[in-house]
């Protein structure tokens, strides 16, 4: 019977460390390039509010503002099968929404922009949209 509880508690203890969401993926911009050209399922997600957004971002990024009232419900929608790179302008509010990411154990892979879209900039990667009068 000893037998039987310590193989019950061995497969228990298995389950929960294999259902543990993986640790991010710090990418730089350089890398998130490369995940973007070569990963076409992959989700850009940027969390900076709508206004930042409007004055440049990086080309396909869904935004979901992290301020948002339904941000929680809108990255729970998020296609469970597809990896996520998150954003925001410095990686402040991106770092959160990783954990909060993490802690739905949605997607396979879920990358974080080191310096976020602020890096991507000064690293003169392509940007869509324009920047806001007077910046």
């Amino acid at each position: 019977m000893k037998a039987f509880f310590a193989i019950l508690f061995a497969t228990a203890l298995t389950c929960a460390v294999t259902a543990a969401p993986a640790a991010p993926k710090i990418v730089s911009p350089d890398e998130a390039e490369v995940l973007i050209k070569e990963t076409p399922a992959l989700v850009i997600l940027d969390v900076r509010t709508p206004d930042e957004f409007a004055g440049g971002h990086i080309h396909g990024a869904k935004n979901v503002d992290f301020f948002g009232d339904d941000f929680e419900k809108q990255i729970a929608a998020l296609d469970p099968a597809k990896p996520v790179l998150v954003h925001c302008a410095a990686g402040g509010r991106s770092s959160q929404a990783v954990e909060k990411l993490a802690a739905l154990k949605k997607p396979p892979v879920i990358y974080h922009l080191k310096a976020g879209f602020n890096g991507w900039k000064a690293a003169k990667k392509p940007v869509e949209g324009k920047p806001a009068e007077g910046k």
